[in-house]
């Protein structure tokens, strides 16, 4: 079981450590999940993520194997500018989806999901035979945080050698937070202004420490969870995997009309089913693998579900018939053998 540099401070926080993709990661602390959740919400919380897989991705080639091994086009990327993006495989599926940075001319950064680092690796090597590209793994060499909420910039300009009010959205720069050289993402999963901060798992503990001092909230994976989910993010190995077709949910713009690997499996893979938004007009808590119903017939199933601890109300993420998948339509969540009454509805589920 692999551990994160700040793993000590986790306990040392009281945190509950559970099993997360062969990582000790803390799924909550004493505060509890509500408080954690709330205050990305209200002020600002601060995740370790260092989890998360690093790949450079650098060469003459690098523009053009991108724009032929990911959706997005990668091409379109100046330095110090981000976008979020996915790898096909070829039967109409997703073998993850990845945020990708741009360093600098023919040099980029790809931050995978930790379960898929090395199915990604493998993959990203296996195309890269026929380009002029080096692919390396650095996931070692870097300890990641993420600091979200709306007061995420008014603490983080504090420490850091860079006006915050001129780093845009999905841009990054090198920076110094004291006197430590990081990499400064204004990026982030939960739906709020944020920042991620890429540093040498050296650094990690101070700069940890130094945020949670400076009035940050440590927050666990379950607070990232629920955020994400109330922002209507997916999430890999729930509402993507290897057969989900991206271009069945909202997340289609991701795909770009261009030549890439697995193209015509994607373009050709019927939309059956639709990735939507639910919310449970009774009471009860939506949870993945849950059937949902029209009446009498099945048509889909929950694939992340939880309480808002924003809005206290029942909320999920699924894929269902194509059919029923306009906002606005009634269908029936089948909890502990009874049929409840949820609409389909839009996200984000807050705000």
């Amino acid at each position: 079981m692999k551990k994160t540099p700040l793993y000590d401070e986790h306990v040392a926080l009281g945190a509950k450590m559970l099993d997360f993709a062969g990582w000790q990661m803390p799924i909550r602390y004493k505060t509890g999940t509500n408080e954690e959740h709330n205050a990305v919400r209200t002020s600002s919380g601060l995740f370790d993520v260092s989890h998360m897989g690093e790949i450079t991705i650098s060469g003459p080639d690098a523009a053009k194997f991108l724009d032929y091994a990911c959706l997005n086009t990668a091409s379109k990327l100046k330095p110090g500018r981000a976008q979020y993006s996915m790898i096909a495989n070829d039967s109409g599926g997703l073998i993850d989806d990845i945020f990708l940075y741009q360093n600098s001319e023919n040099d980029y950064l790809m931050i995978a999901n930790a379960s898929n680092i090395d199915a990604v690796m493998k993959h990203l090597n296996e195309l890269a035979k026929d380009y002029d590209v080096s692919l390396i793994d650095v996931s070692d060499s870097w300890a990641l945080l993420a600091l979200q909420g709306p007061g995420a910039a008014v603490l983080l300009a504090r420490f850091v050698d860079h006006d915050l009010t001129k780093l845009r959205r999905n841009r990054k720069i090198v920076t110094r937070f004291n006197d430590k050289v990081i990499d400064l993402a204004r990026t982030g999963y939960t739906g709020e202004d944020g920042f991620e901060i890429l540093c040498r798992p050296d650094d990690v503990v101070e700069i940890w420490k130094t945020l949670l001092e400076a009035g940050a909230v440590a927050a666990g994976l379950a607070a990232r969870d629920s955020l994400r989910l109330e922002a209507g993010f997916p999430l890999f190995g729930h509402e993507f995997n290897e057969s989900t077709n991206p271009l069945c949910s909202d997340y289609s713009w991701v795909v770009k009309d261009k030549d890439f690997y697995g193209r015509e499996a994607i373009w050709d893979k019927p939309c059956d089913k639709k990735l939507v938004g639910i919310v449970l007009n009774e009471r009860g808590v939506c949870r993945q693998g849950y059937k949902i119903y029209a009446d009498d017939t099945e048509i889909g199933e929950v694939s992340s579900g939880t309480v808002s601890p924003l809005t206290r109300k029942s909320l999920a993420l699924a894929w269902i018939d194509s059919k029923y998948a306009e906002e606005g339509t009634e269908v029936f969540i089948s909890i502990r053998d009874r049929k409840l009454s949820a609409t389909i509805t839009k996200p984000p589920f807050y705000g």
